[in-house]
């Protein structure tokens, strides 16, 4: 008879061992001979040599996997103990530069070079501005960024907020609890947040609050630390707002504020404060800003062209105002 203790820091426990240790009970049953138990970041066997050995392999397996692709399912699972399961054959979705694996493998990373440099500047900055268009890939990257020290336990939790500029910060004439209120502003959000978590794992996160999604006027009065805060469309924050935000951070917080100069929704009588910050904060040490422009659109190739042909009217308009 033999003992072993597998541990399996650096997976996430839910993930491998599933909700209520639904994935924990198919490798019981695949493995009717052993004693098999779990407690925190350890299972524990008693058994004979050879089933202990094989596993060791399994479960090995199981966590490569995990680490690859970002979702571990039940199917996967029974592969894995069937032995149908070869994680080495097919990897070329696999890259050094993959930022987070989403469900069914898919492969998130920064594919332009400002998206790239969007990873690179905040991994040297506390706080980051992202700047650009629609369809750059600015708030997509961000939430990456973010899912990615979560996952490799950097921050303990991700704070994603956006002004509600459309209703002023007012929601109550909106149908639905503050939840529904809030939602079709946030969504864009939630998108990001979909392709790269899977959806129990995600719904989990966010009921104990893991994950949180606000609209900005929630966030006065808050110290956020320990936490990958996001501020999106931060070009419709006032001044106000966006000094207000930025000095929630706590000591072990990172920030990443992310604007369309271009998408100024608010009343023609206040300045975004997102124009303010950039000049007031550009020179200071800690804080990065990131320009991204058409080069960086990723939808459809006319998403470019319409970027550019309203650039040049924008030109020509503030070139006949300025004559």
């Amino acid at each position: 008879m033999s003992e072993v203790v597998i541990n399996i820091e650096g997976v996430d426990h839910i993930d491998f061992f599933g909700v209520n240790h639904s994935k924990l009970k198919l490798v019981k049953k695949a493995f009717p001979k052993l004693r098999i138990s779990a407690r925190g970041s350890q299972v524990k066997a008693i058994g004979s040599a050879k089933e202990i050995r094989l596993l060791e392999d399994k479960m090995a397996t199981m966590m490569q996997y995990l680490d690859r692709y970002g979702k571990l399912t039940e199917r996967k699972i029974e592969n894995i103990l069937a032995g149908k399961q070869e994680i080495n054959g097919d990897i070329s979705q696999y890259a050094e530069d993959a930022l987070v694996y989403g469900p069914s493998g898919l492969v998130v990373k920064a594919k332009t070079p400002n998206q790239k440099r969007m990873v690179e500047l905040g991994s040297k900055n506390d706080i980051l501005f992202a700047i650009g268009p629609a369809g750059t890939g600015k708030t997509y990257t961000a939430v990456a960024l973010a899912v990615k020290a979560l996952k490799e336990k950097v921050i303990r939790k991700i704070i994603l907020t956006r002004p509600a500029v459309e209703a002023g910060e007012n929601l109550g004439f909106l149908p639905g609890d503050l939840k529904e209120k809030i939602d079709p502003y946030l969504r864009p959000l939630y998108d990001a947040l979909d392709d790269m978590i899977p959806f129990e794992k995600l719904e989990y996160l966010m009921n104990n609050r893991t994950i949180e999604i606000a609209p900005l006027a929630f966030m006065r009065g808050r110290t956020l630390d320990k936490a990958f805060v996001i501020l999106d469309e931060a070009q419709n924050a006032t001044d106000m707002q966006l000094k207000m935000f930025l000095t929630r951070l706590g000591p072990s917080a990172k920030c990443i504020v992310t604007g369309d100069l271009t998408q100024i929704d608010l009343p023609k009588n206040q300045q975004s404060g997102l124009i303010k910050a950039l000049r007031v904060l550009k020179n200071v040490k800690g804080i990065g800003t990131v320009m991204l422009d058409a080069q960086d659109v990723i939808r459809h190739n006319l998403v470019k062209e319409i970027i550019k042909a309203y650039g040049k009217e924008d030109e020509i308009k503030s070139g006949k105002e300025n004559a």
